[in-house]
């Protein structure tokens, strides 16, 4: 969870002094719980009308088990229990010392730490709860939805290693530019990602495709690699045919260009400088990378390693993907879907 604030250098103490109140002296009223039970309720319907949020939600149900087979989305009948009580159960349990890290850009670190020793000195130093174990197991899920026009799909393999392997974690990156992909219409030419494998392969060829999308949901130690796809119901069958050949095709060194590499190593170092022109990502990435590795990896360093990926190194780790069980997970009128024992053959 990251709190923020923006501000001159001028009112960096004032700033400071308000951000920290409002992380350590939170009020929860039970009129302001109730309002945001609303809103949380009204969430979940909208929710529900967005396949490729149920579907990423129920590929971790079924993909893993332990800390994220956890539902990430509320269950309804949770959201109705939540009092004040149990937001401030939760907060006294999870906003301690240890489990905190200050970040900022545009500011010298040690001015930073004069001001908020005095700051933090009172947050609360109960130690960290050990980091959740989480397992991976693939798995299977179909949830129909009478008369849809649209069958939807998520087809995904574990990345072993997640962000602590910084070397395995850069070629997932660069492997998600490569596959890329998006929706059937797109207004905008190769900025938009339009030359990259998902479109010129997919949805420049089969006119009943509605998207093809690369996905990757990485955590610590472990991710999600793959692809979402919507197509017409009547083509469901053939459109996760269509998804596993692309995903055996990037483990494939002869169906690999070093034009296609190239241009996605180009794409995601201009992603990550674009990014680091943003202040406030600065200050998010300092944080989030302080609570993964202990330190901040200089960016020259990631760039370095994209820059000396290989095609050998792209195939690699695609083909260590399909070591692991598959994930299959769909939606709409899965009646042509084919059986998960014989998709998991495909990559056996």
């Amino acid at each position: 969870m990251v709190y923020s604030i923006d501000t001159t250098k001028a009112t960096i103490p004032e700033a400071l002094e308000i951000l920290t109140d409002a992380v350590l002296n939170p009020k929860f009223a039970s009129w302001e719980v109730a309002e945001a039970r609303k809103k949380m309720e009204a969430d979940l319907k909208n929710v529900a009308d967005n396949p490729q949020t149920m579907l990423l939600e129920a590929a971790h149900t079924v993909g893993y088990t332990g800390a994220l087979a956890k539902p990430l989305i509320s269950p309804a009948d949770s959201v109705a229990m939540l009092t004040a009580d149990t937001v401030a159960e939760f907060f006294a349990t999870n906003f301690t010392a240890p489990r905190m890290v200050l970040a900022a850009a545009g500011v010298e670190h040690d001015q930073l730490v004069k001001l908020a020793e005095p700051l933090l000195s009172d947050a609360p130093s109960a130690a960290a709860a050990p980091e959740p174990a989480s397992e991976y197991a693939g798995g299977d899920f179909r949830q129909t939805k009478a008369n849809s026009p649209l069958t939807h799909a998520i087809l995904a393999f574990e990345y072993k290693g997640g962000w602590r392997d910084v070397k395995g974690s850069v070629a997932m990156t660069v492997l998600q530019y490569l596959m890329g992909g998006g929706g059937s219409f797109s207004a905008g030419g190769p900025g938009k990602g339009m030359h990259s494998r998902l479109y010129t392969r997919v949805l420049n060829n089969y006119g009943w495709v509605q998207n093809a999308t690369a996905l990757s949901s990485i955590y610590n130690n472990t991710g999600l690699v793959g692809i979402f796809a919507s197509a017409d119901s009547r083509q469901a069958g053939s459109l996760v045919d269509v998804m596993c050949h692309e995903m055996l095709e990037v483990g494939n060194a002869s169906s690999l260009s070093s034009e296609e590499l190239e241009r996605a190593k180009a794409a995601a170092t201009s992603s990550i400088m674009m990014n680091l022109e943003s202040r406030a990502i600065v200050a998010e990435d300092i944080g989030r990378q302080i609570l993964t590795y202990g330190k901040r990896v200089p960016v020259e360093e990631i760039l370095k390693e994209i820059q000396g990926l290989k095609l050998a190194d792209i195939t690699k780790a695609a083909a260590a993907l399909f070591k692991s069980p598959v994930t299959l997970v769909t939606h709409g009128d899965v009646s042509g879907i084919p059986r998960y024992d014989v998709v998991s053959k495909r990559f056996a």
